[in-house]
């Protein structure tokens, strides 16, 4: 080697290409290393990820029972984005800068906020909190559907073949659960829909926000998501009317403070130290978490056949995520430079 160093934030060689083309100089991009083991404080807020959003979801279907979904989504995201913003100004936080940044802010406050929480809110008054986490934790497998559209990486065959596999477990809980119930069927298609808006969403925050402050960027998205929300509910809701009880401003509070405020501050966070497919990997953990407390406090039924279902979903999720790139040839080149003409 002549000499070595780093491009773009990758490692590269400079070398003599030798006989047939002497004097040719070819600079040749090295592999990315593999990710590097996570920290104590990243581990702990990956784990507190965890049990907030496993939790969310029994909160959601409390919520919904006694406040319209749209309005009960608007409200939560309004509240924690005053929180967030609030907090910003007091610690003088870094706003952001530029069309580029603010667009991307605009289009993530409807496409991860906006539009997959009300579908999520109005499909959990006809399907259950478990049933909703699980077809949720499919997530990591459109994530990987988009990964290779949106930042040019391709898809190893193994993790397309666990999709199609998690694609037939859907499939399995569609029938089980929730096509003997025609507003059920829908709800479940809506957490769907939410599901890829929000795959598309992960892959976009990725590339746009990595310069963004995680508290700034959360609590504008959450503000303008609640603009949209509460335009929703103005036209959709607005002959229903919300049942304030203890149950509801507990649930609501619960999402406020932790389920949008700490959860989204920690995930786009953990966002720019982890690839969008290793942080998906929670999707693994959020479903059980949802399943055990919605059959212990809310005594909703766990057939077998969801069990058996469940069970081919996270599996896959689990073989797409361990899944390795395929070698590409010529693999890593990205510029060569040449010192005599050929």
């Amino acid at each position: 080697y002549i000499t070595r160093g780093r491009f773009a934030g990758r490692p590269f060689h400079l070398c003599d290409a030798g006989p047939p083309y002497p004097h040719q100089l070819h600079w040749f991009c090295m592999p990315e290393p593999r990710a590097e083991s996570l920290s104590r404080r990243q581990l702990a807020g990956f784990a507190a990820l965890c049990l907030i959003w496993g939790s969310t979801w029994m909160a959601i279907r409390v919520v919904v029972r006694y406040i319209p979904p749209l309005e009960a989504a608007a409200i939560r995201f309004l509240a924690a984005a005053v929180l967030l913003l609030g907090l910003a100004v007091l610690q003088k936080r870094h706003w952001p800068r530029g069309e580029r940044q603010w667009n991307a802010l605009l289009v993530l406050s409807i496409t991860i906020m906006a539009l997959p929480y009300g579908l999520l809110f109005w499909a959990e008054q006809y399907v259950t909190s478990s049933m909703t986490a699980v077809l949720f934790s499919a997530m990591p497998l459109v994530v990987a559907l988009f990964t290779p559209l949106m930042m040019k990486r391709k898809v190893p065959r193994t993790a397309v073949f666990a999709m199609l596999v998690a694609f037939g477990g859907l499939l399995v809980l569609f029938y089980s659960g929730l096509s003997a119930n025609g507003l059920a069927l829908l709800g479940g298609m809506a957490v769907l829909v939410a599901v890829v808006v929000s795959s598309w969403s992960v892959v976009y925050a990725k590339q746009r926000l990595q310069d963004i402050d995680s508290v700034v960027s959360t609590g504008l998205q959450l503000l303008f998501g609640s603009v949209a929300l509460f335009w929703g509910t103005w036209a959709l809701e607005s002959r229903r009317h919300a049942v304030w009880n203890s149950s509801a401003l507990l649930a609501l509070a619960f999402l406020t403070v932790f389920g949008s405020c700490a959860a989204f501050v920690i995930y786009y966070w953990l966002l720019k130290k982890m690839h969008p497919y290793q942080l998906s990997s929670l999707n693994l953990i959020v479903p059980v978490i949802a399943l055990l407390e919605g059959a212990l406090l809310l005594h909703e039924p766990v057939p077998l056949l969801m069990l058996a279902a469940i069970a081919l979903v996270l599996g896959s999720v689990s073989t797409v995520l361990r899944a390795q790139p395929e070698a590409q040839r010529e693999d890593g080149k990205i510029l060569m430079v040449q010192d005599g003409g050929e």
